[in-house]
């Protein structure tokens, strides 16, 4: 029989191995992660709580948080989403507009989607913006990106023309379809659609 400090300590260090094998293997296999967020149960409507899960087609980077419990959001929650929604370009992070995530929130919940929200464009800074405007007429220069109060975004396996009837017919914000390259944008500046 060896030193039973010595045998607890070798097992704890193996079960580490094993939970980080794990992690790592399901952070660099997307469909075991997928799997796992699409089998959650969806938060049931008029819940205290809300939650969303997000992937940046960026850099691949995942999060899952409840931002919002109640009336009240939750800082630290906030924070991560403003992070993992940060300009695609040159990573600065802006202000996200807690309305645009009840927004997002609500049409994924009208859509009975459940699983991650592939996101194409959050906040977007002043030197991006401008960059892209001047390579595409559809980047406006107040575009609501640069206040945080745009989401490009699409459903993975969910049809973007009916996801973009579903956010149109909410009147929330401003809608747009962008059919080539399959997403809609939500904000929330004034009530209109593209």
């Amino acid at each position: 029989m060896g030193n039973p400090i010595l045998e607890t300590f070798a097992a704890i260090a193996l079960a580490g191995v094993v939970l980080t094998a794990t992690a790592t293997a399901q952070a660099s296999d997307p469909a075991a992660t997928r799997t796992a967020a699409q089998t959650a149960p969806p938060i049931a409507p008029g819940s205290p709580e809300r939650s969303l899960s997000f992937y940046n087609t960026h850099n691949a980077e995942r999060l899952t948080a409840v931002y919002r419990r109640g009336d009240d959001c939750l800082p630290d929650s906030l924070e991560k989403i403003k992070h993992i929604l940060r300009d695609p370009f040159d990573g600065e992070e802006g202000p996200i507009d807690p309305g645009l995530l009840d927004f997002l929130y609500d049409v994924v919940e009208k859509a009975g989607y459940v699983g991650e929200v592939h996101v194409v464009c959050g906040y977007r800074s002043v030197r991006t913006n401008t960059l892209l405007h001047n390579r595409s007429r559809d980047v406006v220069l107040r575009s609501q990106h640069l206040k945080g109060r745009a989401l490009d975004f699409r459903l993975p396996g969910f049809d973007t023309l009916k996801l973009y009837e579903i956010a149109k017919a909410m009147a929330r914000g401003g809608t747009g379809y962008y059919r080539q390259s399959d997403f809609i944008q939500i904000d929330t500046g004034p009530v209109r659609s593209w």
